[in-house]
């Protein structure tokens, strides 16, 4: 079976979507409204040729193909997966990238095979450095020649990590197409673009990798650190910035979600962060998924609130009220801050 989109999508440029936070009902996000961020036009599969290629060093190259990862044990975990440039379009003064707000995460259970037991089963030589994630698109990119492919790496440590899957269902369904039909990486944890789609092939190397989506893009040039793990962030879904509110009592409700240590708590404030009330919860703690919150307020008087809100880790870190800028606009995770008017 050939799998390719509309002819105009694959032309005119890599597809690009938030999640409307204002949708925000329920912990999963439905697949047509996940957030979807490309490199490149999508890709044109051929499952009558597809297979997942595990080669470099190894004693064991594999060569997977769908039916085989069918029938490997599977396994589910529920993972947020957020775009390293989500709310870029905050940071003063402004940065290069897309401009996206506040939906470039969404979240999904995600079922398929332990990355660990294929490398395990393809025998990783003891010189191995890192691993290497292959996807099948491709194209130009504007900063130098050449055709590329979307390609990323882990260190060893991180690859045998028994949370980190090669996908092949999401939200109990075959892969979509659009998320990365027929297998994708998920790595729990980080930001999205560590997550590689239609996978193509895994390479085992004895050296840093150096491909231009991991030394040129994702890294944080002010600092030359390479952008890893969810920065601690919380986000208003409801209501949304300049929404104007009748008088009465109204649900606030958003999410909380950090990369390295669980969100302990979450505060909302209604008078520009001079006293802060601490939300409720809406779901338990699990690993790697955001947290949504909820806070009942009652608007009793006419005017404009600006209301803000943040996060605190269980390490105790709490956001700050300004993100380190750089110059790419990655890790954005200052606290947020939206106007209403009550009428």
């Amino acid at each position: 079976m050939l799998y390719t989109p509309h002819l105009t999508t694959r032309k005119i440029m890599p597809e690009m979507q938030e999640f409307p936070m204002l949708s925000l009902s329920s912990r999963i996000t439905p697949e047509h409204l996940f957030y979807i961020r490309n490199h490149f036009p999508y890709p044109i599969i051929d499952m009558r040729t597809w297979g997942l290629q595990i080669n470099g060093l190894v004693n064991r190259p594999l060569y997977l193909r769908y039916h085989d990862l069918l029938q490997m044990h599977q396994v589910s975990i529920p993972v947020t997966l957020e775009c390293a440039g989500e709310k870029r379009a905050l940071f003063v003064p402004k940065t290069r990238g897309e401009q996206w707000e506040l939906g470039a995460s969404s979240h999904a259970v995600w079922t398929g095979v332990r990355l660990m037991d294929i490398l395990k089963a393809a025998c990783i030589l003891p010189n191995a450095m890192e691993v290497t994630f292959e996807g099948m698109d491709k194209g130009v990119r504007t900063d130098m020649q050449g055709i590329f492919t979307y390609m990323r790496s882990l260190p060893i440590k991180e690859a045998l990590n028994p949370d980190l899957l090669i996908a092949l269902y999401m939200n109990g369904k075959p892969l979509p197409f659009r998320h990365g039909y027929p297998a994708r990486l998920i790595v729990p944890g980080w930001y999205g673009m560590a997550s590689v789609k239609w996978l193509q092939r895994i390479t085992i190397i004895d050296q840093p990798f150096k491909g231009p989506f991991q030394a040129v893009d994702y890294v944080y040039v002010n600092t030359a650190k390479p952008v890893e793990t969810i920065r601690l962030n919380s986000t208003i879904a409801q209501p949304s910035d300049q929404q104007v509110l009748a008088k009465g009592e109204h649900l606030l409700l958003g999410t909380a979600i950090s990369g390295d240590s669980p969100v302990l708590f979450v505060e909302v404030s209604f008078d520009n962060g001079m006293t802060w009330q601490p939300a409720s919860w809406l779901d338990p703690h699990e690993s790697y998924s955001w947290r949504r919150w909820c806070l009942k307020w009652t608007a009793t008087n006419s005017g404009t609130y600006d209301i803000s809100v943040r996060a605190t880790d269980a390490a105790g870190n709490v956001q700050p009220e300004i993100a380190d800028w750089n110059e790419k606009g990655y890790g954005y995770n200052a606290i947020q801050k939206i106007r209403v008017y009550v009428d």
